[in-house]
């Protein structure tokens, strides 16, 4: 079991009504993990970097909460009806509503991982998904709820920027793009439902006035996170932000790579503009 489920980076400015998540760059291994598969493919669900590259963020005055346990161990990103009857060893005690993903393996909790490959050599019990969900799962969301609802309470508006990272290609099996070749950046709103359209076409113009290639929607909508806190009609706006992992990283050693600084500074120059356009608001 994790002891810390996640960092929180506070505002250190004046605080303004953005707040940020990361919730896939953990990578923190609990010892009741007891994965089966190679830890260099096991390092592939992670978005490593993410937390750093979108850094900036207190200093101008919005928290960055970044989960600490491993998307693979649970995913955050995920209905927590998302359970894998073909994980567990037993019968699930309660409701669950597994999707497209949960059916290719990438559910609440990951039973495959890239290209098939089988995490475990055996199924968890119920007990084990129990203790994820509880340690991990339902305290990061309490947190970011926690941070939303703050925001919104004293400025009467929140901006959520859910931040991840993408393969420069996606897989065949388990992709919805199949083994296409990503854009820079996919700016994910669900299809213009989870925030005012105007935010998500001023991320995406930004990008694209720096050269980058940034789509809306197009290969990532966004899942839980952004479902959860998008409700422009309440004030309340998400969007996933997806960074091509080409952009600052060898994808092999994960290790940075040289486009890594020029890419954080343009991440940074991005929250400096849209705490101005928040601020114009």
């Amino acid at each position: 079991m994790i002891q810390r489920p996640f960092d929180l980076y506070a505002p250190a400015a004046a605080e303004i009504p953005l707040v940020l998540d990361s919730p896939h760059s953990g990578e923190d291994y609990p010892p009741d993990f007891d994965y089966a598969c190679d830890f260099a493919v096991l390092r592939r669900a992670v978005d490593t970097h993410i937390h750093d590259l979108f850094g900036a963020a207190p200093a101008l005055g919005a928290p960055l909460l970044a989960a600490r346990f491993p998307r693979a161990y649970i995913d955050p990103n995920r209905s927590p009806l998302d359970i894998d009857p073909e994980l567990i060893d037993g019968v699930w005690p309660g409701r669950i509503a597994p999707g497209e993903k949960t059916r290719l393996g990438l559910g609440l909790i990951w039973r495959k991982i890239k290209a098939g490959t089988p995490v475990y050599a055996r199924k968890l019990t119920v007990e084990e998904v129990w203790r994820r969900i509880e340690s991990c799962y339902l305290p990061y969301h309490a947190e970011l709820q926690r941070l939303t609802d703050r925001a919104h309470a004293r400025f009467g508006r929140v901006y959520h920027v859910n931040c991840h990272s993408m393969p420069a290609v996606g897989d065949r099996e388990t992709s919805a793009d199949g083994a296409s070749v990503r854009p820079d950046f996919a700016i994910g709103d669900r299809d213009g439902t989870t925030a005012d359209p105007a935010f998500t076409a001023f991320v995406v113009d930004h990008l694209r006035a720096l050269g980058y290639d940034a789509r809306a929607n197009d290969p990532y909508k966004g899942v839980e996170l952004v479902r959860r806190h998008g409700r422009p009609a309440e004030h309340r706006h998400a969007i996933q932000i997806e960074v091509n992992r080409r952009l600052y990283m060898d994808e092999t050693t994960r290790e940075p790579n040289a486009l890594y600084a020029r890419t954080k500074g343009h991440l940074e120059g991005l929250l400096a503009a849209i705490a101005g356009w928040i601020a114009r608001r």
